[in-house]
């Protein structure tokens, strides 16, 4: 199956039916994607099809078109992306760090379709995004910070 992942056709061996979380961290080796509850209840697995997130660890394959573009954290770098690092950054908004490639790829596909996100928006669209250190506040605050740096 060829698939664009970080903007380079690659072709995954893996068969029809594995999630692309493993086919990415184990075929790939870009384990910036983590493996957190295998059920899509948690967002450590968060890439971005086509701009949008999803939950690498609940999606086969086989459900991934020719056309479709795979975003990992490891190759999450326009302009918004790089506003929402620098963010994140300035405000220390990582504490364990686990959750952080999920967070950071929700928050950057929330600034690439609302660049100006009220809280409640913030709120709905980092729902699925976990964090057990509780460091809500900080990434809210760094969601704000970003959209003033674009």
């Amino acid at each position: 199956m060829k698939v664009s992942i970080n903007g380079k056709a690659v072709e995954l061996g893996s068969s029809p039916d594995t999630p692309l979380l493993w086919a990415l961290r184990d075929e790939l080796g870009l384990t910036g994607t983590k493996f957190g509850c295998g059920a899509a209840l948690c967002g450590a697995c968060t890439v971005l099809k086509n701009g949008l997130p999803i939950r690498s660890c609940v999606t086969p394959i086989s459900s991934l078109a020719a056309d479709d573009s795979i975003t990992t954290v490891e190759g999450n770098a326009d302009k918004v992306a790089q506003a929402v690092k620098q963010a994140w950054h300035e405000l220390d908004v990582v504490q364990c760090g686990f959750c952080q490639s999920g967070q950071l790829l929700a928050a950057t596909a929330l600034l690439s379709a609302n660049p100006h996100p009220s809280d409640q928006d913030i709120d709905l669209a980092m729902s699925g995004n976990l964090c057990r250190c509780g460091t809500y506040p900080r990434i809210r605050a760094a969601i704000h910070a970003a959209a003033k740096l674009l």
